[in-house]
């Protein structure tokens, strides 16, 4: 890996903690390999156990998948903290700065929503890590679920914190500028509180014991109607300053940001359903699962469509991704990449497999797979050529000899 550049100061912007967030979005495209194609009886995700029975078992392409699958994982965390710890150092920097404060006093200041929203992604990984690479760890998950919790409760009180005192120097002072409004990056916010959202959600779905998975139930749920009555405020706003003035080109990704709150969000509703069904006695049929997707799916790949047509007639990607032109803004363009391809894993083994529409391990089955890989290989490719563009630090020039 390449040497990253250093006390940035004025030159440095939060929306940097998005690198960070983007490797560990991919740790779970790995992820999702075993989650939904290796075999896990007795527990809901995959374990060291589980993955031990597969690589001693009989099927050399399975062995090859798991491989290579925890291969990426491994690289992918390690990429995820180095990120992490760069990015808390910088900001550190960057907090001294004349730049921090006035981006206090601004629109920008939602940016800051980017730090929880990246420890709720660290806390994703680390219960990955523990998952695949603890032996026995499961034999203790219940005990384990209420320090998620505590962790997430501690990272939704930071979140909730920033966002306050941002909206309440908005209201105060009405010193919001709608003009420059003209974009999604509001979403931020909602995406964060989102993220935190899902989080809960996974011990809800899990755990065994009724009051731990009700807690996370109650706190999930808090987050996630959060979040919702948020986006309908900021989508409406955030449109109606594209439409009166146009979209902001450096900004345009932003419209992209719809795609992973959708993911976030959808997979949250689906655990918590499953924890209903599970510790509170609500049946829930496979259908209604299928139905929930496919109306998410469906938004996503409209924003999808949208996004890439906008930023393909503003040049943005020549610009920002291919050209000289650098925004730590770009770094946002891995997390659609990373929900849309999560997303498109629960629609085909919750909602076709679920459902019995489509045989796991059939032709058909396969070939819907090949676009998620295509998405994912391109998302990859998109963060460590972000990441050298942006995060490299340069050589040094020699100087010239002079007479």
């Amino acid at each position: 890996m390449f040497n990253l550049r250093h006390k940035l100061g004025d030159a440095y912007s939060p929306l940097y903690f998005l690198s960070a967030l983007g490797a560990g979005g991919a740790v779970v495209t790995f992820f999702m390999y075993l989650m939904f194609m290796t075999p896990h009886k007795g527990t809901p995700i995959p374990t060291w156990e589980s993955l031990q029975a597969v690589l001693q078992g009989d099927n050399p392409m399975l062995q090859l998948l798991v491989a290579v699958s925890l291969l990426g994982i491994i690289v992918l965390s390690v990429l995820h903290v180095r990120l992490l710890v760069w990015n808390v150092n910088e900001y550190r920097y960057f907090r001294q700065s004349a730049t921090f404060h006035k981006l206090r006093q601004s629109n920008s200041e939602v940016q800051l929503m980017a730090i929880p929203l990246t420890f709720a992604m660290t806390i994703n990984v680390g219960f990955i890590l523990g998952a695949l690479f603890v032996p026995g760890l499961w034999n203790v998950v219940e005990y384990l679920f209420p320090l998620a919790i505590l962790a997430f409760g501690i990272t939704g009180w930071f979140a909730a914190r920033i966002f306050i005192d941002f909206m309440s120097r908005v209201l105060v002072t009405g010193h919001f500028d709608c003009s420059r409004n003209n974009n999604l990056s509001q979403m931020l916010a909602i995406f964060a509180f989102g993220m935190i959202g899902v989080g809960f959600s996974a011990a809800a779905a899990m755990s065994e014991v009724p009051l731990t998975s009700g807690i996370g139930l109650v706190l999930s749920l808090l987050f996630i109607s959060t979040a919702s009555l948020l986006a309908v405020t900021k989508l409406i706003l955030g449109f109606r300053a594209m439409l009166e003035h146009g979209i902001d080109r450096e900004s345009s990704v932003s419209l992209w940001i719809i795609i992973p709150i959708i993911t976030v969000s959808g997979i949250a509703l689906y655990r918590l359903s499953m924890a209903m069904h599970h510790n509170f006695g609500l049946h829930v049929e496979p259908v209604e699962s299928l139905g929930l997707l496919t109306v998410l799916l469906s938004v996503q790949i409209l924003f999808a469509i949208l996004g890439y047509a906008v930023m393909k007639k503003l040049g943005y990607f020549d610009a920002y991704v291919y050209g000289k032109e650098k925004s730590a803004g770009s770094f946002a363009l891995i997390c659609p990449g990373v929900a849309g391809y999560v997303m498109g894993f629960f629609f085909i083994h919750v909602g076709l497999v679920g459902t019995g529409l489509l045989e796991k391990n059939s032709l058909a089955y396969f070939f819907l797979l090949v676009p998620l890989v295509v998405l994912q290989i391109q998302t990859l490719w998109g963060l460590f050529h972000l990441n050298a563009k942006l995060l490299k630090q340069q050589p040094l020039l020699p100087l010239p000899i002079t007479a």
